[in-house]
């Protein structure tokens, strides 16, 4: 015979949102997530800018995609994991500002308003972002929170 609770049941995790290759890119570009960030996470293109790749992080955020933010996380300030919060929800990207970071340079910044809701109350993040290329690619090295 089997032993019953009087607990109330947790009600399930969300899970990430689901994304086709065909769905609108979560970075907030025109393009279709395969055509623009998916191309990166999947390995089939790398990030040509900072720019791009700060997008292309946020995108992962969304879709919940630990192995590419690890593998673009500079070795130095990398963390052992990435936990994502079943509670958050992340809801629209803001590129406010860039400097250097195209083809041409070997560092660059982001500066950039994320959206996102955490249980269902909505809230940003702002960060400034530092990034480096690192054996020839953009890689995410630091971060200031502006407010």
């Amino acid at each position: 015979m089997s032993r019953r609770t009087s607990r109330p049941r947790q009600p399930a995790a969300p899970q990430a949102p689901h994304i086709t290759p065909a769905s609108p890119c979560p970075c907030g570009l025109t393009a279709t997530y395969g055509e623009c960030c998916g191309r990166f996470h999947s390995g089939s293109a790398a990030a040509p800018t900072c720019e791009a790749l700060m997008r292309s992080r946020y995108a992962a955020f969304v879709v919940q995609d630990a192995a590419y933010l690890l593998r673009t996380w500079h070795p130095e300030t990398r963390p052992p994991g990435v936990d994502f919060d079943p509670a958050m929800r992340w809801t629209g990207l803001e590129i406010l500002e860039t400097t250097e970071g195209s083809a041409f340079h070997t560092t660059g910044t982001v500066t950039f308003r994320a959206h996102y809701t955490d249980d269902g109350r909505p809230d940003s993040l702002h960060e400034h972002s530092r990034f480096v290329r690192y054996e020839g690619a953009w890689v995410y090295a630091t971060a200031v929170f502006v407010d």
